[in-house]
């Protein structure tokens, strides 16, 4: 029986990870990290609440075979693009080097479609920068997940998000070739291919783009 480490569960696809890793016959323990506890009482659960400046702190309640990266945020909510670097690009990474040192086998992070360390847009380019940094370090495998828009009801509700969500809806059945990685995907979708991915105990560098993870699940 393995541990899971999980950072993100209060978000969109971190809180429909959760349960699937708990009722998860492959888990007997199920470590999650971060700045709030999240309200659930089970006897898998291991909560760690710690400001994520604070990693390095709690290096050795981190002890996992699988770790579960769901962090991020978007430019607006973080409010400036410090800020949404260091939750999108130095937490992950920290998060990464931490568990690996604690030699963890597998890796499995949530990126973005799109994503490319030489791209024009910010968003974008930090998502490729961090993909970049974590396929440096020494997991076993590691996964990528790269969701278009992600369908969902979130704790704040993004107007844009849905706005976007009806046209692409609209627009999806003309969405093919190179266009299906941009078809909007569920978090539960999302979650529901990690926990697969993790399941296969492969090896090597994994992207699953976002037209890819509803069949994976």
């Amino acid at each position: 029986m393995k541990t899971a480490l999980l950072a993100g569960a209060t978000g969109l696809i971190g809180s429909q990870l959760l349960p699937l890793l708990l009722a998860s016959e492959r888990y007997a323990k199920v470590v999650v990290v971060g700045r709030k506890s999240v309200p659930i009482i089970h006897p898998k659960l291991v909560q760690v609440v710690t400001d994520l400046d604070q990693l390095e702190a709690v290096r050795l309640k981190l002890i996992a075979d699988d770790v579960y990266c769901c962090l991020g945020t978007t430019l607006k909510q973080a409010g400036s693009k410090e800020a949404f670097y260091q939750v999108d690009f130095l937490y992950v990474v920290r998060l990464a080097a931490i568990a690996a040192g604690n030699f963890a086998s597998q890796l499995l992070v949530v990126s973005s479609v799109g994503a490319d360390p030489e791209g024009r847009m910010y968003y974008s380019r930090v998502k490729g920068e961090m993909e970049a940094a974590v396929r440096q370090t020494p997991f076993r495998a590691i996964h990528i997940f790269r969701p278009s828009l992600l369908l969902g009801e979130r704790a704040q509700p993004r107007l844009g998000e849905r706005i976007a969500a009806a046209v692409l809806r609209v627009l999806q059945p003309l969405m093919r070739g190179p266009l299906l990685k941009y078809r909007p995907v569920s978090g539960a979708a999302v979650a529901a291919a990690m926990l697969r991915a993790a399941e296969d105990d492969g090896g090597g560098v994994r992207v699953h783009e976002s037209n890819e993870l509803a069949p994976l699940a």
